[in-house]
C-alpha cells in the first residue's frame, strides 16, 4: 500500500492546495496532510491555530469523495536538517511526498524519498499570502479562492476580523 504526505501550512487551506490534495490522492491509497508550523497562530504569516487549519480541511474532505487521508498537525523544530526524521517519527510510514517548496523537496531527495511535484496554477492568487491580504483589505472575493469547508470555518471564527487585526 502506498501511503503518501502532502505538507503545508494552510494558512489558509485553499482551492490550490485542494486542487493538489485531489491530484495527490488519486495517486497513493493512503494520504497523510500535515498542517506544518502547528504551534504557530495570532500572528500575522499564520493568524489561524492548528485546529482551525484542521477543522478546515476536515470539513472540505468531508464534501468530498475522498477516502484514506489523515490530517495531522506538526510543530516545526527550527532545525531543517532534522525535520525529514522528525517527520518519520511522528507520522505512519509513508513513501511518497508531495510538495511544492524547494528546500523540502531538497531534503526528502536527499533522504531518498520520492518527490512528486504539480503545477501550481494560479500562484498569484492562489497562495495563503495573496488570500490573508485579500481578506486584510477586507474584499470578500477571497470566497472565491477557497473550498466550502475553509469558508464556512472562517466565517465561524470571524477570521477576516482576524487577519485584518494582525495587519495592524
Amino acid at each position: 500500500m502506498a501511503s503518501g504526505i502532502f505538507l503545508g501550512r494552510f494558512q489558509p487551506f485553499h482551492n490550490g492546495h485542494l486542487e493538489m490534495v485531489a491530484k495527490a490522492q488519486a495517486e497513493v491509497d493512503e494520504l497523510i496532510i500535515v498542517i506544518g508550523s502547528a504551534e504557530k497562530s495570532f500572528v500575522e504569516d499564520n493568524p489561524f491555530t492548528a485546529g482551525e487549519r484542521m477543522t478546515m480541511i476536515l470539513e472540505t474532505i468531508a464534501l468530498s469523495d475522498w477516502e484514506n487521508i489523515i490530517v495531522v498537525p506538526i510543530r516545526d523544530l527550527g532545525r531543517y536538517g532534522l525535520w525529514v526524521h522528525h517527520l518519520e517519527d511522528m507520522l505512519p510510514k509513508f513513501s511518497i511526498v508531495f510538495s511544492s517548496d524547494g528546500p523540502t523537496i531538497a531534503l526528502f531527495q536527499e533522504k531518498g524519498y520520492r518527490v512528486k511535484t504539480f503545477d501550481m496554477k494560479n500562484r498569484q492568487v492562489l497562495s495563503g499570502t495573496a488570500i490573508r491580504e485579500i481578506m486584510a483589505l477586507g474584499n470578500p472575493t477571497w470566497e472565491e479562492h477557497v473550498p466550502l469547508g475553509t469558508k464556512k470555518v472562517i466565517n465561524e471564527i470571524e477570521g477576516v476580523d482576524r487577519v485584518k487585526h494582525m495587519r495592524r
